[in-house]
């Protein structure tokens, strides 16, 4: 009985313990980095602030946030004291830190740290022309696939229009009964191909209506090559080096881009504390180079500017793809790791807090977080030289239909109005001759031919 008095009176007062330490304010140090942890007004939001709040809410405990003194997340010097918000978790100024802190040998020795609330790797970030080959039909790239098939339909009904217009007009055909008509329809697509290499294939159309046909497609094409000729100039510009980086053996294996990481983080210590040689050659090229940054900032910013790979969490990557829509993060990603909530060693309230991260997890809270915080910006390529879309090109195409139109139009009215003439002539009725006249020009006229061919034969016999 008194041992079970004792067991009972001991979890007791454990219970109480840690009922005290979780309902007292929490003083929690964080560092500012888009999209953990950022300013709105007075207040800080993020995916750390949302997680923090989650958490507090299912262990119920209070908590005042506080921004890390000197913007650092801890590093340890060589006489072992750490800084950062690592450095204010062991000195007790802080009960506990939340931030992408990268869980670690080393930390784990100085404080507690729970189970990772993020997985995260080491990964590349370039920009897009940097990272992708140039392909076979690369020079179809200034129009988008709808285009294309817009021009095409555009070209076919061009030609169609001049072929029947042709037909239609008598300053063309004036006499369909015994005249060739030299517009075929394979004459019309020649005629137009040529119009839109700026090359002349005559016969030219003497008809005003041809010409006004013509004209409206000489000013398509022109414009058409102007933005086709643009848009792949600005595609295959000199800063295009059309590398094909895909993974950290390509990239130690050239020497055309430089690459680097940030000064003292995790990833720096990765590649040099590796055996594998190729990232043993990452890191002495980098400190051979100098090319290590400062903050994340800079190494998107020298990204964005090419000539440049960033090295760094594949998380902290991605946001930077979501937000800068010429760059794109390598798929290969090694040194998985993850991110944890940072205590004093020993702190009772670990174990809750590393339960509490997996039923978020398992409930699928933390993914929705990542979902919010990490909301891409980009549509469609639009940070590339962007293809020219078809709703971009619309008054083009309005334009060449409009003298479409008008030159069918003016073909009708100049057969009406023979017609009219010859209808006075004939003293019959303008609708009678201008069917006639319909029916001659519109009719298959392989027949005629071949019929007058035999009879020249026979001629000739």
């Amino acid at each position: 009985m008194l041992f079970m008095f004792f067991v009972l009176s001991s979890g007791f007062f454990l219970d109480m313990g840690m009922c005290t330490a979780e309902q007292s304010e929490l003083r929690i140090t964080t560092i500012k980095q888009d999209p953990y942890t950022m300013s709105k007004g007075a207040q800080l939001e993020g995916f750390c602030m949302d997680l923090l709040s989650d958490i507090a809410g299912k262990l119920g405990f209070k908590y005042r946030v506080q921004l890390v003194k000197d913007s650092s997340y801890g590093r340890q010097d060589e006489n072992g004291n750490w800084n950062g918000m690592i450095g204010e978790v062991v000195r007790g100024e802080a009960d506990l830190a939340i931030a992408p802190l990268t869980l670690t040998a080393a930390r784990e020795k100085a404080v507690g740290m729970t189970k990772p609330f993020m997985q995260t790797g080491i990964s590349i970030l370039l920009r897009k022309d940097i990272s992708e080959g140039a392909g076979l039909f690369d020079f179809l790239s200034p129009f988008t696939a709808e285009t294309w098939v817009g021009i095409l339909i555009a070209y076919v009904g061009t030609a169609a229009c001049i072929f029947i217009v042709s037909r239609l007009s008598p300053c063309e055909w004036s006499q369909p009964q015994s005249e060739t008509n030299t517009f075929s329809f394979l004459h019309s697509l020649w005629y137009t191909a040529g119009a839109l290499t700026l090359q002349g294939a005559g016969p030219h159309p003497k008809a005003l209506s041809g010409r006004v046909i013509c004209s409206t497609w000489w000013v398509f094409s022109v414009v058409l090559l102007a933005c086709y000729f643009s848009n792949l100039s600005s595609s295959k510009s000199p800063e295009s080096t059309h590398l094909t980086v895909k993974g950290f053996e390509d990239l130690a294996n050239q020497d055309t881009i430089e690459y680097g990481c940030l000064t003292g983080s995790s990833t720096l210590a990765f590649f040099k504390n590796s055996n594998n040689p190729v990232y043993r050659r990452i890191y002495e090229h980098m400190e051979r180079s100098k090319s290590l940054v400062s903050s994340m900032d800079e190494g998107v910013r020298r990204s964005k500017e090419g000539n440049f790979a960033f090295i760094g969490e594949s998380v902290s990557l991605d946001l930077a793809v979501a937000r800068h829509c010429e760059l794109v993060r390598a798929h290969e990603v090694i040194g998985m790791r993850g991110y944890s909530i940072a205590a004093a060693l020993g702190s009772p309230i670990i174990k809750n807090l590393s339960v509490a991260i997996l039923q978020l997890s398992e409930a699928g809270e933390l993914a929705y977080l990542r979902s919010k915080w990490w909301a891409s910006s980009c549509i469609a390529d639009k940070a590339r030289a962007a293809a020219a879309q078809p709703h971009g090109l619309k008054g083009l195409f309005l334009i060449l239909s409009l003298g479409l139109g008008l030159g069918a139009l003016l073909a009708v009215l100049e057969l009406a109005s023979k017609s009219r003439r010859s209808a006075a002539e004939q003293r019959k009725s303008c609708c009678t001759v201008l069917t006639e006249e319909l029916s001659l020009r519109l009719r298959n006229h392989s027949d005629n031919e071949s019929q007058e061919n035999v009879e020249k034969d026979k001629e000739k016999a």
